[in-house]
């Protein structure tokens, strides 16, 4: 089934900027950027990204601000933040050999990084690949990560599998099943996410006075390192909090 995969790959693969590198700090930033964020929006961010700070040194000597406004639009900012932090630690360090230690990279992103970078034998398992193994009951090596992650985006769906189109669908014992709806998360419009973005982009623009913002969004936006309140005005943050929030 590997060879199968491997060859539909070849024909159907999705040409993406990261997928032309082994620069580890390239991946990471692709990785990060990925985490909840659909592809489509990503790619042009993520090489004007690297156009502006192309190696963890540039973004570790970058104002924390700076990088903060450079993230809008790519949704929960505070992986800004723990980017920024990440690129400080390699730029300091180096890559450590438990890549997890690095701020925002749980297991997911470390075996990402450590299999597209650096070229260790482990599978990243995200959400596309795991649908794809528990459904077809068969185990794959590292080599078919990007082929399961496409076959995963694009045929084998959450809801409704193409399984017309599938290179496993002759040996899946799950082919023809269909799939309830996955729980999605609510609403962006009215929720509190929206009052933190709005927040968030006003002080983007220039220092504001606390009294004309929504407060607990400020107060949110200040305990993940994304702003800081000083003399009555809000801006965004200029140095690094010690914390971190584990990711993917």
């Amino acid at each position: 089934m590997e060879t199968a995969l491997l060859t539909w790959f070849d024909v159907h693969g999705r040409e993406l900027p990261w997928r032309r590198t082994r620069d580890p700090y390239a991946i990471l930033v692709s990785e990060v950027m990925l985490q909840q964020t659909q592809v489509d929006r990503v790619v042009s961010r993520y090489i004007e990204w690297l156009e502006r700070w192309p190696t963890a040194q540039a973004l570790c000597n970058a104002p924390l601000g700076d990088v903060i406004r450079a993230w809008q639009g790519l949704g929960y900012n505070r992986r800004a933040v723990n980017l920024h932090r990440a690129a400080g630690q390699v730029a300091r360090r180096g890559w450590p050999t438990d890549l997890t230690e690095l701020p925002g990279v749980g297991r997911y992103t470390a075996d990402a990084i450590a299999c597209f970078a650096f070229g260790e034998p482990v599978l990243p398992v995200d959400t596309n690949v795991k649908r794809v193994l528990d459904r077809s009951g068969q185990s794959f090596g590292a080599g078919s990560a990007q082929a399961l992650m496409d076959l995963g985006a694009t045929v084998c769906l959450a809801r409704v599998p193409r399984c017309g189109r599938c290179p496993l669908a002759r040996a899946c014992p799950s082919r023809g099943s269909r799939y309830e709806p996955l729980r999605r998360q609510g609403p962006f419009a009215g929720s509190f996410r929206e009052r933190r973005s709005r927040a968030l982009r006003l002080v983007a623009t220039e220092p504001r006075a606390l009294s004309e913002l929504d407060r607990p969004a400020v107060d949110a936006l200040q305990r993940d390192g994304l702003v800081e309140v000083a003399g009555g005005l809000v801006r965004l943050a200029s140095r690094q909090i010690q914390k971190d929030v584990r990711t993917a």
